[in-house]
Order: structure tokens, then sequence, then C-alpha cells
């Protein structure tokens, strides 16, 4: 018999964010999340949840959690696509249909209790955060702020009925297959003359973060399921960004002066926390800032980039992403940062995707978001 539980209170919240840990004991890829960082996540402290309302469930057979999964109303993205819309997210569930179709029952039943007809996911809690399910590449771990999971999730996701919307990629790199063909360099160099690219001024991080915070919003508008990043969203990242990312690791693309793309290298967190077991106390912080203060990571990821609607069809805008890029390559270098992904790239972006693959990446994740009209 399989029994379905909301979670209601803290102890059930730090069943429902252990269990992929026993899920995933014997994947030599999985990384256990940070239990802190996951809390947080998962309470007020998370700015999403000021347009965000979420409710997580959990599966159990026998006393013994099988699955878990959330559903939530986002505000802003309502106010976008509609009052009838909803997600789900952090599905994750044993290889039994019985399961999932139970975990996806309660979430569809309280999705529709709050108006939702059109269901979109996996997020966790939006797109702005966690996003997509694992469909390929599960031979690899995954990066900081990426997802991981079951290779039969999706068929059993497709058996409630859900279809694919969309495919995120995750482009990988190694730092010395970076090139330039004699084209894009001419290009380029042609280009530095109307562009001048900066590091973000960490003595106006503040500001500086809002400015980041309205390319990105003007970048992505017209993407699938675009939600923007609020004031109080992008605020809080940075304070996580000014803890992770060196100086020399956010760049500002300036066209006449006017802040027009930018691009964020992180340390792969996820490196860092391999083999702390989601545990910081009593050692777990020792190491951590070990790994990512002294003895370095040996990659990164690329999370965060845009660049101006205005110059995203133009001529210019390509050339910027690639100067954006190329400034990321000393900065990696001195730190003995081999390799990075690019994460993620909508499927349908061939303009990235080109430029990507025309300087030696490789696509070699693949995430799903599924919808359902209910």
């Amino acid at each position: 018999m399989i029994r379905i539980e909301k979670v209601m209170d803290k102890r059930e919240l730090k069943a429902f964010i252990a269990f992929p840990s026993s899920l995933f004991r014997d994947d030599p890829h999985w990384i256990d999340p940070l239990y802190l960082e996951r809390i947080e996540h998962l309470s007020k402290k998370n700015p999403g949840t000021e347009h965000i309302v979420w409710q997580a469930w959990v599966a159990k057979k026998e006393d013994k959690v099988v699955g878990r999964i959330t559903a939530q109303i986002d505000t802003l993205h309502r106010e976008l696509y509609g009052e009838d819309t909803g997600h789900f997210g952090m599905i994750d569930a044993i290889n039994d249909p019985k399961v999932f179709s139970a975990l996806f029952t309660a979430a569809e039943e309280w999705l529709k209790s709050k108006g939702a007809k059109k269901i979109t996911g996996p997020f966790s809690l939006n797109i702005n955060q966690e996003s997509g399910l694992l469909i390929d590449g599960f031979d690899t771990p995954p990066s900081a702020l990426m997802t991981h999971g079951k290779p039969y999730y999706s068929a059993m996701v497709e058996q409630q009925g859900y279809v694919p919307g969309i495919d995120l990629l995750a482009y990988w790199m190694r730092r010395t297959d970076l090139h330039f063909s004699p084209t894009l360099a001419k290009l380029m160099e042609q280009m530095r003359k109307k562009v001048t690219i900066r590091r973000l001024n960490r003595k106006r991080f503040s500001e500086e973060m809002q400015v980041l915070r309205q390319i990105f919003n003007s970048g992505w508008q017209n993407n699938w399921g675009f939600v923007p990043f609020t004031e109080h969203e992008f605020a809080s990242m940075g304070e996580q960004l000014k803890f992770l990312v060196p100086d020399d690791m956010i760049y500002i693309a300036e066209i006449d002066s006017v802040p027009s793309a930018f691009i964020v290298g992180l340390p792969n967190i996820n490196e860092a926390i391999s083999g702390l077991h989601g545990r910081l106390f009593p050692f777990g912080w020792a190491k951590l800032l070990w790994r990512l203060k002294v003895s370095g990571v040996r990659t990164a990821r690329v999370p965060l980039m845009g660049v101006r609607q205005e110059y995203q069809f133009s001529r210019l805008g390509p050339v910027i992403a690639l100067l954006l890029i190329e400034a990321l390559h000393d900065p990696f270098a001195k730190r003995n940062i081999d390799a990075l992904e690019m994460s993620w790239i909508l499927e349908t972006n061939s303009g990235m995707r080109t430029i990507l693959e025309r300087i030696g990446a490789i696509p070699y994740k693949r995430y799903r978001l599924y919808e359902k009209q209910l």
C-alpha cells in the first residue's frame, strides 16, 4: 500500500530533503546537496517564496519514504501566462509506476484547487532555480545548481500524461579546447573598438547586481517560460556570489558606456562538496573552505549570461558573447580550472548553440521540461 503524506513540519521536511540521498546511494555520480542550503531554499529565506506558494508530499510504503514531489503556484508566472498555470518539481521516486501515479495525483489535485489547468515542470521552485528532468547525461555528476535523476524518470512522468515542452542543454568544454577561428577572431578584433569588457565593481556590488538583473530580464524575456528575477532575488543571489565568485570571474560588456551584456563564472560548488554527504558540521565547513579557497576546484559553470534584447539579433550580439567567454579564460587558467559547463541553453537557441560549438564546446547533458493540460 502506498500512502501519500503532506509535508507539514520540520521533521517531515527533513525526510523530504533526505530521501534522494538514500535513493541515489549506489549512484557514483550523485552528490548530496548541502542540507542547510536545501532547508533555506525551502523556507521563507528564499526570496522566490514572495511570489511562489508551494506544497510538498512524500510517498511511503510500510513507513519508508519511497518518493517525493512538490507543486507550486508562481504569481509572476501567472501574470505573464494566465491565472490557470501551475508547476511541479523535485520529483524523485523508486522505479514503481504506482508511486509516481500517487505523487502526481496529489500534486495535480492541489494545483486544481488553486485554479491550475496547465502544468509545467519540473522546477525547484521556478524556472530561475533548478529546472528540468535529466534525460541524457547520467554518466557524469551534476554541476552546481543542476539536477540529477534516474533514467526511468522520463518514462514514468510521461505515463502520467505529460508531454515534452522544451529541452535544455548543458555544454561542456575543456579550457584548452577553447579556440576562435580566423573569421571569429577577426570579428572580435573589429568589435573591440565598440565594446568594453570590464570586471564587476565590487565597491558598488549591490548596484552592479541590479544592472545584471536588468540585462538578464531584457535578454531572456522572450524565452520559453521566462519569469523575471525580482530585485530581492538578484540581491540575495549577489550575497552568495560575493562569497563564492572571485572578482575576475564576473564580467560586464559595455557599449557606449552602457552595460549591455554580462557573464558569471562559478567555481563548481558540487565538486567542492562532494564527499561531505550534505553536512557542514563538524568538519565539513573546513573542507569546503579549503577546497574553494586553497586547494581549488578543477571545474566551473557559467550559470548566468545575458545580452540585452536589442543586440541579440544584430551582428554585435554573438560577438559580445564571444568576448565575454574569452574574458574568463585567463582567470580560469590562473586557478587551474580545466573545464567548464555552460548551462542551461534552450534547445531552440540556435544562435548561442552555434557559437558554443564553433569554439569547442559540446552538448553533454539534456534536461526536459514537461507540460500537461488538466
